[in-house]
C-alpha cells in the first residue's frame, strides 16, 4: 500500500524536477571507449614508470568522453579534436602563471571573461569555452610534471585517443548514423500521425517530431555544407527529410479535423522509415493504402505517397534537392559572423562578465585565505555556471548533491584500493560509468566523475583519503560563489525568458501568414519560416522547462505561462493547417482578412511582451463563414483571452 508524506514533509514541485533520472538509453559503445581511453593511459604510465604521466593522458581522455556525445563520426572529429585544442591553450597558459599570486588572479579571470563569450556561439564552442578554462585552472592550481610542453601535450593525446577510438567503425559504417537520423525522423512523424486526435499525445509528439527534425537536418546541412553538394548520399538523405515536410505539414490540419487516421498511414511511413535505415528501396506499397474519405486525408495521402516515391528512388539529382532550411555558409564566413555577434552581443558580454566575477572571486579568495588544492573551488564554478547547460540554481544543487554521493565511492576507492597498478581495473570500472550516467542529469554526473577525478589527482599529489574532506568543501565553496555572484546578484536571473521569446513567435506567426497567404510562390522560403518558427518553438518548451526546475518566484512564474505556450502552438499549428488546405484546393482568405488576422497577432506579441501577469480578456474575430482562416481565429481570440495584460 503506498504511502504519502505528510503536507509538511512534501517535497517541493521544482526539488522533484531536479532529482527525477531522465530516461535515457546506455551509449554502450562510448561507454567501452571510456572504458579503454582513460585506463589504457594509466597502465602505459605504470609500465614506463612515470605513472603522472599517465594520469594527465587520462585526465586528457576524461575531457575528451564528455564531449563523445556526436553520433555521426563527421560530426565526433568536430565535437572531439576542437574542445582538445583549445583546451591545450588553457593547460598553456595555466601553467606560465602557475604560484605566481596576484597574477594567476588575473590571468585566469581574464580567460574565464574568454571562455564565457565563447560559450555563447553554439555546442561545440561551449564545450570549447568549458576545457579552455577547466585546463587553465588546472594549470594555475596544479603543479604539472615535465616540461611546459608535456602536459598540454599528454591532455590533448588523451582527448585524441578518444577520438581515435570513437573513428574505428567508420570505414565500416560510414553513413549509418546520418541514415539512421533521418529514419528517426521518419518513425516520430508516424508517431505524430497516430497521435492526431489525440490532444495531449498530440502535443508532446510533435515537440519530438520538431527535435527530430532539427537534428537531423543539423547534421545532414552541416556535413553536406563540408561536401560542397558533391556527396550523393547526403543528397539523397536531404531529398527524403525534404519529402517528409508536406506530411508534416498535414499532420495539423488531420488534428484540427479532429478525425484519426486509419492506422495503415502510420504503418506505411514506419515502412518508409525501415526502407531509408536499410538504404534498399524496399516496395512500400502506397495502393495497399485505404482510400482517402476526407479532405485531409487526401492531402495526407498526396504527401506520403510523393515521400514514397523519393525514399525509394534510386538516387537524387543535387541539381533538383532544395535545402528547406538553407545550406551553411562557408566556414570561413560563419567564423567570422559568430567573431562578430561574440564581440558585439550583450548576452555573450554578460555571461563572459558573470564566470569572469566568479572565477575572480574564487581565485582571489584561495589566495587570501589557504585552501590547499584551491583550484577545485574555481572548477566547480567552471561546471556550474554554464546556463547553456541547465538552470544555474539547479546545477549548483545537483552538484552538491552528486559530489557527496561521488566522494562515498571515492572514501572506498582510496581506502581500500592499493595505489599502482591497481588503478587500471579500478578506472576500467569507474570510466564507463561516465557516458552511462550523463544522460540521466547533471547530478549523476557529478556523482561519477568525482570519484575518477579524486583518483587521477591521487595519482599526482598522493594524499589518498585526505583530499575527500577538502573536496567537499572546495565544492561547497564554489556553489556558493556560483549561486550568490552568479546567480542572485544579476536580475536577469529572477526572471524567465519564456514571455519575451513567445512574444517573437508571435510576431513571426503573423509575418509567416502574410507570407504564406501573400503573393510570390518562393515554397522553400515559407518551408524555412515555418520551420524557424517551430524551432523557436521547441527552444520555447525547453526554456520553459527549465525554468520550471527553478525555486519560486521564477519557477511559478514559468509555470503561469504554459497555457499561453500551449496557445501559441496551437496558432501556428492553425496557420500551418490553413495553409495546406489552400494548397489543396481550398479557397484562399482575402487580403483584408489576412491583414485583421496578423494584426491580432501582433497586437497579442505586445500585449504578452508587457505583460507580467496574465488576465483573461474577451476579445472578438469576425470573419466570413467557412474560411480556411476560421480555426486560426479561434486559436487567436483563445490565446488573447489569457494573454492580454490590464
Amino acid at each position: 500500500m503506498s504511502r504519502e508524506f505528510p503536507i509538511g514533509l512534501t517535497p517541493p514541485d521544482w526539488l522533484v524536477r531536479n532529482l527525477r533520472p531522465h530516461r535515457a538509453p546506455v551509449n554502450r559503445a562510448a561507454a567501452a571507449r571510456a572504458a579503454v581511453a582513460m585506463s589504457a593511459p594509466l597502465a602505459i604510465g605504470l609500465a614506463a614508470g612515470q605513472p603522472a604521466y599517465g594520469a594527465l593522458a587520462s585526465m586528457g581522455a576524461l575531457n575528451g568522453v564528455i564531449g563523445d556525445t556526436a553520433d555521426a563520426y563527421r560530426m565526433r572529429v568536430i565535437t572531439i579534436a576542437v574542445p582538445q585544442l583549445v583546451g591545450a591553450v588553457g593547460v598553456i597558459l595555466g601553467a606560465q602563471v602557475y604560484g605566481r599570486g596576484w597574477v594567476a588572479v588575473a590571468t585566469v579571470t581574464g580567460v574565464a571573461l574568454v571562455s564565457g563569450m565563447i560559450s555563447t556561439i553554439g555546442a561545440v564552442a561551449s564545450v570549447s569555452g568549458l576545457l579552455l578554462l577547466l585546463n587553465a585552472v588546472i594549470g594555475a592550481g596544479l603543479p604539472l610534471p615535465g616540461p611546459w610542453w608535456a602536459a598540454p601535450a599528454l591532455m590533448t593525446g588523451g582527448g585524441l585517443f578518444v577520438l581515435a577510438l570513437a573513428l574505428l567503425a567508420w570505414p565500416l559504417r560510414a553513413g549509418v548514423p546520418e541514415r539512421a537520423s533521418v529514419a528517426a525522423v521518419y518513425r516520430t512523424v508516424a508517431d505524430l500521425l497516430a497521435a492526431c486526435g489525440d490532444s495531449d499525445r498530440y502535443v508532446t509528439v510533435r515537440f519530438d517530431v520538431t527535435k527530430s527534425l532539427n537534428r537531423s537536418y543539423d547534421l545532414i546541412l552541416a556535413n553536406r555544407a563540408r561536401h560542397q553538394g558533391r556527396s550523393r548520399e547526403l543528397t539523397r538523405l536531404l531529398a527524403q527529410l525534404n519529402a517528409l515536410i508536406p506530411v508534416v505539414e498535414a499532420a495539423p490540419a488531420v488534428h484540427l479535423a479532429g478525425r484519426p487516421l486509419p492506422p495503415e498511414v502510420p504503418e506505411a511511413v514506419r515502412h518508409l522509415a525501415r526502407a531509408v535505415e536499410s538504404r534498399h528501396s524496399i516496395p512500400v506499397g502506397p495502393a495497399h493504402l485505404p482510400a482517402p474519405t476526407t479532405e485531409t486525408a487526401r492531402v495526407v495521402d498526396h504527401a506520403l505517397r510523393h515521400a514514397a516515391e523519393v525514399v525509394t528512388s534510386p538516387d537524387a539529382d543535387p541539381r533538383g534537392i532544395d535545402d528547406r532550411l538553407g545550406r551553411p555558409a562557408a566556414l570561413g564566413i560563419r567564423t567570422a559572423r559568430a567573431a562578430r555577434n561574440v564581440v558585439l552581443s550583450a548576452h555573450s558580454w554578460r555571461y563572459g562578465l558573470r564566470l569572469a566575477v566568479c572565477i575572480g572571486i574564487a581565485q582571489a579568495l584561495v589566495s587570501l585565505v589557504p585552501v590547499p588544492r584551491s583550484y577545485w573551488v574555481a572548477l566547480t564554478i567552471t561546471f556550474v555556471l554554464k546556463p547553456d547547460f541547465g538552470s544555474v540554481f539547479s546545477r549548483a544543487l545537483l552538484r552538491a548533491l552528486g559530489t557527496v554521493a561521488g566522494l562515498v565511492i571515492a572514501a572506498a576507492v582510496l581506502a581500500e584500493v592499493p595505489r599502482g597498478w591497481w588503478d587500471v581495473p579500478v578506472m576500467l570500472l569507474l570510466a564507463p560509468l561516465i557516458p552511462a550516467l550523463t544522460p540521466r542529469g547533471y547530478g549523476y554526473q557529478t556523482a561519477a566523475i568525482t570519484p575518477v577525478i579524486l583518483l587521477l589527482s591521487d595519482i599526482l599529489n598522493h594524499q589518498g583519503t585526505a583530499l575527500l574532506l577538502p573536496r567537499l568543501l572546495d565544492s561547497l565553496m564554489g556553489c556558493a560563489i556560483a549561486l550568490v555572484a552568479g546567480y542572485l546578484l544579476w536580475p536577469e536571473s529572477w526572471h524567465t525568458r519564456v514571455g519575451d521569446r513567445l512574444a517573437d513567435a508571435v510576431a513571426d506567426t503573423a509575418t509567416y501568414l502574410e507570407t504564406a497567404f501573400g503573393p510570390g510562390t518562393d515554397t522553400a522560403g515559407r518551408a524555412r519560416m515555418r520551420r524557424r518558427l517551430y524551432r523557436d518553438l521547441s527552444a520555447i518548451r525547453t526554456e520553459f522547462q527549465r525554468a520550471l526546475t527553478e525555486p519560486p518566484p521564477t519557477g511559478s512564474r514559468a509555470a503561469a505561462w504554459w497555457p499561453l505556450v500551449v496557445a501559441v502552438e496551437r496558432i501556428v499549428d492553425a496557420t500551418t493547417a490553413a495553409r495546406v488546405r489552400v494548397r489543396h484546393g481550398a479557397r484562399p482568405p482575402s487580403a483584408a482578412e489576412v491583414r485583421q488576422v496578423a494584426l491580432q497577432l501582433r497586437e497579442l506579441s505586445q500585449g504578452v511582451r508587457r505583460a507580467e501577469t496574465l488576465t483573461a480578456v474577451r476579445t472578438h474575430l469576425t470573419g466570413p463563414s467557412g474560411s480556411v482562416l476560421e480555426s486560426l481565429r479561434q486559436e487567436v481570440a483563445a490565446a488573447r483571452a489569457i494573454a492580454t495584460p490590464h
